[in-house]
């Protein structure tokens, strides 16, 4: 495949043909208008909503603060998506931000990107969701129990990851299918917390107290603002993950914009009217002190049937953690497929058209983070490379309206709005680290750093080991897969 003028040459949105015509396997677009709406919905809905409440609450200091934060974090994925959508017609390759920056920026911050976001970003995500996964899997069978052992929580997480493994080497097909099941069962649990809401307010049992004096002793540090949407943010992480399979959308052109429009709006207001039920039932102090709002929640309201709750929301974090699991695993593929990658990394199996490569890569990379993974931590760390990436994608956008003004475009947002997302970015990585900062805040910065070496060892100066050929040549025969094509 040729890359994006690997030798650091022209900048652009170059050809994205084959360089010597050979035929290859490529993936089957079996993702439909609805299918998409669903992968980007159940991407986003994960353990956040049923974890952040506490954080954002603690950090804003009021319940009106707390509400405003999520509505914020809501149109900032709106806006965030908007743009992508466009960038996702201009270059309908699957990658995300990796080839959107890749495209515009030439070689070196396009690895830059894919080489936090392989080794660290999707990986890291995976095993945070499903540390929850494990929590919450666990929670029933320890009536009482402020903290669960963390051998069988780490163990459950691993076993979450590798299922979800089988499930995605099997068929994309049988992936998306569990993504649609999985969404479902999401927003059900979702709505019987938001209708559990109405009729406790119904029955004038809701703590509308709170909302006499919703913004009192309402937070006006920069940091903890900052902080708060790092929280919030978590719950919508995955508002640009349709942009990673874009290669396996149908009509990407028409369905990636629609997708984003409808599943967006949806998950902001349901999160709304999860908080404002959150709020009805429980009083401030019991949202600060649990760790698990909605398990709390369900046991002042579901009664004998709280353990429902529990294991809605351990299947809505297996579905999260599916949804990342699959889009995480197509960039790696991606970054492959164009030379920052190892090349085996690129190949699909020849029978099930499934990147099993990349998915056992990124399944060894997460095994390996889940044996330290902390949930706090991880969140605003990842927020924070999070925020960097998606400040430079949205750059590349307004770099190509101003440099490429005669692009085709199908779909174009007002400039107002990349602009906005811009400053949103600046703020949200900036303003902890002013206001707040922490010896681990440099760790992100420290190993983007450590990609300049070997990029320039690696990529640059194509100084690879004589074995690896022979290696790559052994576990395509072991694999049993072969060399890719795009269709784009």
């Amino acid at each position: 495949m040729r890359t994006s003028k690997e030798r650091g040459g022209n900048k652009g949105v170059p050809a994205q043909e084959p360089d010597n015509g050979t035929p290859g396997l490529m993936m089957r677009r079996e993702m439909g208008l609805w299918s998409a709406v669903s992968f980007s919905a159940g991407c986003m809905i994960g353990s956040g909503i049923f974890m952040s409440p506490q954080g954002v609450l603690v950090l804003m200091g009021s319940p009106g603060g707390s509400l405003v934060v999520w509505a914020v974090c809501g149109l900032l994925a709106m806006l965030g998506a908007l743009c992508f959508a466009e960038l996702g017609a201009l270059i309908p390759e699957s990658g995300g931000e990796y080839m959107y920056i890749l495209r515009t920026f030439g070689s070196l911050p396009g690895f830059l990107v894919v080489y936090v976001y392989v080794l660290v970003g999707r990986p890291a995500t995976i095993a945070a969701l499903s540390l929850s996964f494990g929590e919450y899997a666990l929670a029933p069978f320890y009536p009482g129990c402020p903290s669960l052992p963390q051998v069988a929580v780490k163990s459950v997480a691993a076993s979450c990851i590798l299922l979800l493994l089988v499930v995605n080497l099997w068929s994309s097909w049988l992936a998306t299918i569990l993504m649609n099941v999985c969404t479902a069962a999401k927003a059900f649990s979702l709505l019987v917390i938001v209708v559990g809401g109405a009729v406790v307010l119904g029955q004038g049992h809701g703590r509308t107290e709170v909302f006499l004096s919703a913004f009192q002793n309402t937070t006006l540090q920069a940091g903890s603002i900052s902080m708060a949407f790092y929280q919030g943010l978590w719950s919508f992480e995955g508002w640009g993950s349709i942009n990673y399979v874009t290669e396996e959308l149908k009509n990407p052109k028409r369905n990636l914009l629609w997708a984003l429009t409808i599943a967006i709006p949806s998950v902001t207001s349901l999160y709304l009217f999860v908080n404002i039920s959150y709020l009805l039932v429980l009083s401030p102090r019991e949202i600060l002190s649990s760790k698990a709002v909605a398990v709390i929640w369900g046991n002042q309201i579901l009664g004998s049937w709280a353990w429902l709750m529990p294991l809605a929301v351990a299947l809505s974090t297996f579905g999260s953690v599916n949804g990342v699991f699959f889009g995480g695993s197509r960039v790696c593929f991606a970054a492959a497929r164009e030379g920052h990658m190892p090349h085996l990394l690129s190949m699909l199996h020849v029978h099930r058209l499934t990147p099993a490569p990349a998915l056992i890569f990124t399944t060894i990379v997460a095994l390996i983070l889940i044996i330290p993974g902390e949930f706090s931590t991880i969140v605003n760390l990842l927020s924070l490379l999070s925020w960097i990436t998606n400040g430079t994608t949205i750059s590349s956008l307004l770099y190509l309206r101003i440099k490429i003004r005669n692009l085709p475009r199908t779909y174009k947002v007002p400039t107002i709005i990349p602009i906005i997302m811009l400053l949103a970015s600046f703020y949200l990585v900036l303003a902890p680290i002013i206001d707040h900062p922490q010896m681990e805040m440099l760790y992100p910065f420290l190993f983007l750093l450590s990609g300049f070496p070997v990029y320039f060892l690696l990529i640059y100066f194509r100084c690879k080991p004589r074995c690896l050929q022979e290696a790559t040549l052994h576990l395509q025969l072991l694999f049993e897969v072969a060399p890719t094509m795009k269709d784009c």
